[in-house]
Formats: C-alpha cells, structure tokens, sequence
C-alpha cells in the first residue's frame, strides 16, 4: 500500500527542512544528546518497562520476589505441558553426548564447538534449522577490528555504559575480548562483510558506540552468519538436527545433574525422551508474548521457551525486569507493522522527524533513551505523525542517505528494505519511512557465567535465553556477537563436562513435581502451561489453546 494523499501531503514538511539539515549534517553538526537526568525522566516516564505499574511481582521459583512483566512472569509461573506420574523415562528414543534446544546462532555455534571437542551433538529446535531471531538481525556486529582507533576497552565501556553500568562485568569482559577472534572466525568460514574496495572490513557507527566497529552484511547481517554456520553445521559429521522438535521439559538425574529432556512432535503430535550428558538452553527471546502489546521484530517461535523451561529446573533469572523497544519499527503499512527497521539507518545519516519535519533526538541515543522520545513525541508533545489506521509515528528520513553518501548508497547497503517497501508502493530512496518503536529483545534471561554454565550441573545457556551480559539496555551489534562469543564458550564446555565431568544416575522429573507444588501452594490455575510453544493468534485472550497438554508416550 503505498502512502495515502494525506501521508505525502506531512512528507513535504520534512522535504521543506531536509536542505537545512543536510547541511549542518555535512558540517559536522549533530542533534545534542540528552544529559544523564533528561535521558532518565524520559525512561520513567515513557519507556514501556519503567512506567509504573508495568512489572509484576514472582511469588514462585528461584526468584521468588524479582518482579518482571506480566507476560513473562505468566510463563515462568505455569504448570508443565506434561505430567510427570504419566512419563515412563525408561524409554530414551535418542541419546546424544550434547543435547543443544535451539538451532539459532547460539545453537548452531555450540554444536559446532562442541563437535569440534570430540561431542556426539544433537540439535533439537522448535521450527526449522536457522528459524531464529539471528536469521532476521540487519544492525551487524560489534567486534574491534580496527586496532589504531579502537580496542576492546572501549567496547567494554560502551557496553557497560549502555546497558545503565548494571552489567556482569565478568560477562561483557569476555565478550568484547572475544569479539576479535570471533569476527575473525566467521570470515574464515566464509561469511562476505561489506568491504571497502582495498579490501578492509567497513565499520558503522550505532547508537551508543564511542567508536565505529559495526560490521555488516548489506542489511542482511544475521541472515548472511546463519546461513554460513548453518551450513557448516549440516556438512559435518557428528551434529544431527531434530526439526519441529520443540523441549517441553528437561530431566534431571538423582543427582540434580542435567540429563535429557522431553521433547515434542509438533507434526506427529508424540513426546519423546533424549537422554544426554550435558545440555544447552539456546532458546532465544520472548517477543511473541508481545510485552505490554508492542508489535514485535521476532520470529513467529520467540516464545520464551527456554526461560520457563530453566525456571521450573531450578534455574533464577535476572535483568528481565526490562525489555528492549527497538526504536524503529515500521508502522506503515499494516502488513510491515513492527518490521525491524535497522538502526544502520541511523547510522548512515537518516534523521529522526516529528509532523513538522523537526529533529527532536539524537539518532545515536541508546535504543532505550531514542525509543522513549519516539513515544513521548508521538503520545506527550502531540507531534506524532498519524496513518491510516488511526496510529501515530515519526518520520525516518532514509532519502538523507543518498544525499549524503552518493546515489546509489541506500539501495546498495538496505537492498532488503528496498526492496520490501517497492512491493507496497514506496520507493524508501525518494520517501521517508513511518517508523514506531517495536518490542526486539530480551534484555535479561537464565542466571549463567562467563563459561557458559547454570546453577545445575550440566545445563550450559547461550544467546538471548541468558540475562547479564547487556544489563538493562542491549547496544546494537551486541546481539548477534553474544550468541556467537557464548555459544562456542558453551558448546566446548558442554563438551568436556559430558568427557570428563558427567556422572550417571537415574533420571528423574521429581523438580517438575516441586514446581507444580509450589504452583497448588499459591492457586496457579491448572490452565496455565508453559512453554506456549506457538503464539495463537486466533484468539489473543486465550492462553491454554497451544496443541495438546497431555503426554501421549513415544507412541501415540
């Protein structure tokens, strides 16, 4: 659907200042930053995750008392899919040395590590292999690789900065010191980042960065990384993958050691056993819950997943009480609402602009302080720009990338997004486009350290399924090298605890039995089951309508 005659009509306000700012932009000048206090009252004020009210206390599980939103505390705090008394765990349909849950970039990294370690891997994942929030990352990835200007001090301290100094150091300590190497890694195995024609690596400069080490593949930077080690992974001996094999339960041994987990048929409709020596929890994010009712950027399987299944395991989380609202979500036209508009945009010199074509942010705020004064312009100023569908947006001036870098420039480096917005009618090199913030990742998760490990002895976590590394506030680029970074710290670790650390014992489902305790202790209804598995949207009031809540055997 291309733009409505009332929509073109507020584009000639931002043509009418575009010169003016094209200018000052070619001078150097930029939009001031907000100070410390400004950037912390648009936070309470209007970010999603402060505003009052939006968090919900646990009163079950390891972190009873944490408070983190409605949505997710209704996962962590649900009855198990299965019946523990009904499941006969003598019946094992597949034993592996390293059961990985996810068959994103986290995923497929730690099999690949954990391979490489001597492990018999498995990768059970939900949807198919690659289906994952890394497939639909465009940002890039943040890693040091221009030594002169830059050093991993100074990711370390963007990092910390970002995420409100409320981060592990320990875990962002490992991340940027492993980000060279990790870069380094993937253009071995055959990922094509843009480069410059001498052949040097291009770097961007993203919201909260002192310095440029943004690497990027056009606009299809995850798409590019997973399609390079997905294919590693498949072509090579020793990884098997389980398609639409969603985990509905880990099982422990006699010991409290990680040991397997309950796995379901999504096309049979039959639960299965995989006993395993140790396991990895690469489930990812949670943005089809769809917290505070934000449209999100996620994959249709982000459910979650892996958060319950660590909580009822005995596993605490933290950093949950925020959510990251990527500033730039597409608004119009419908069909794209909540579509990630990368923040390269920004990055490249697109400005953000309110009804009246005005500036009102600097685009390289963090994603939290830039999404906040999206909303506050749009729902406490008054200057949203409204659609056709009675929503308000602003303006991302993408044609201000050609103007400034060459014509040629957008379609070249968001060839995707050209591409995607032509299809309805909007032709992005000559039209802004109506961006809102959409609900992108999962700031907190699972408890771990920096080698991958979880409170339970033999279950490791990676990637977004995690809380620490970002504290309260993920930068751009971050992503996609957390899941790479602590996915082969996991899959090597996993590897050498099934070798030399694994210790036998008789399986056992007596923590789902607790947990289902503590939920009669305090009257959870029995309809509430977690993991969802898959969104239904056929009737979003309805919670208990996700495929069959029975255990039915190895054969149905």
């Amino acid at each position: 659907m291309a733009y409505t005659p009332e929509l073109k009509q507020l584009i000639r306000k931002v043509e009418e200042t575009r010169s003016q700012r094209l200018a000052k932009k070619k001078e150097g000048q930029e939009f001031p930053m907000l100070n410390l206090a400004e950037k912390e009252n648009r936070l309470r004020q209007f970010h999603p995750s402060y505003k009052e009210g939006s968090l919900q206390e646990l009163i079950v599980g390891p972190s009873k008392g944490y408070s983190v939103s409605p949505e997710i505390c209704e996962i962590l705090e649900s009855w198990s899919r299965i019946d523990p008394d009904r499941i006969d765990l003598s019946k094992i349909a597949y034993e592996t040395d390293v059961l990985i849950i996810g068959g994103g970039g986290a995923g497929t990294a730690a099999a690949l590590l954990a391979q490489e370690n001597g492990a018999d891997t498995l990768i059970a994942t939900k949807l198919r292999h690659g289906d994952a929030n890394t497939m639909m990352a465009e940002g890039g990835i943040q890693a040091v690789s221009q030594p002169g200007k830059d050093s991993p001090y100074y990711h370390y301290l963007d990092t910390i900065g970002g995420g409100h100094f409320a981060n592990i150091p320990q875990l962002v300590f490992t991340l940027v010191t492993q980000a060279p190497s990790v870069l380094q890694w993937l253009e071995g195995l055959g990922v094509m980042f843009d480069k410059k024609p001498e052949g040097n690596l291009k770097v961007f400069h993203l919201g909260g960065m002192s310095r440029k080490r943004d690497h990027v593949a056009a606009d299809i930077t995850g798409t590019e990384i997973m399609r390079t080690i997905r294919d590693e992974a498949r072509n090579r001996k020793g990884i098997r993958v389980l398609e639409f094999s969603p985990v509905v339960e880990l099982v422990l041994n006699e010991q409290g050691r990680c040991a397997g987990a309950i796995l379901y048929n999504l096309e049979t409709e039959e639960y299965f056993l995989v006993k395993a020596k140790a396991v990895i929890l690469a489930t990812g994010g949670s943005g089809r819950l769809h917290i505070g009712g934000f449209p999100t950027t996620n994959h249709y399987g982000a459910t979650g997943d892996g958060l319950a299944l660590g909580y009822r395991s005995g596993v605490g989380v933290c950093f949950l009480h925020t959510s990251q609202y990527h500033p730039t979500g597409a608004i119009f036209p419908e069909q794209a609402e909540g579509l990630l508009i990368s923040e390269k945009f920004r990055g490249a010199g697109a400005h953000l602009l309110n009804i009246d074509g005005e500036q009102f942010v600097c685009e390289t705020e963090p994603r939290d302080a830039c999404a906040s004064s999206i909303i506050r312009e749009c729902t406490h100023v008054g200057k949203g720009v409204p659609n056709a569908t009675g929503k308000t947006g602003v303006w991302l001036d993408s044609p201000m990338i050609d103007l400034l870098h060459g014509e040629g420039s957008l379609t070249r480096e968001f060839v995707g997004k050209y591409k995607l917005f032509k299809r309805y009618g909007i032709d992005i090199t000559q039209e802004p486009i109506l961006v809102y913030p959409t609900l992108h990742y999962q700031n907190g998760g699972l408890k771990f350290n920096e080698e991958g490990e979880t409170s339970i002895p033999g279950l490791y976590a990676a990637g977004e399924v995690t809380g620490g590394v970002h504290g309260e506030n993920r930068l751009g680029g971050n992503s996609l090298m957390d899941v790479l970074v602590f996915g082969r710290i996991a899959g090597k670790n996993a590897a050498l605890y099934a070798k030399e650390k694994f210790q036998d014992g008789c399986l056992t489902l007596e923590h789902v039995r607790k947990f289902h305790q503590e939920l009669k202790g305090v009257g959870v209804d029995r309809k509430k089951i977690s993991p969802i598995l898959l969104p239904d949207y056929s009737n979003p009031l309805v919670r208990d309508r996700q495929l069959t809540t029975e255990y039915q055997g190895t054969i149905r």
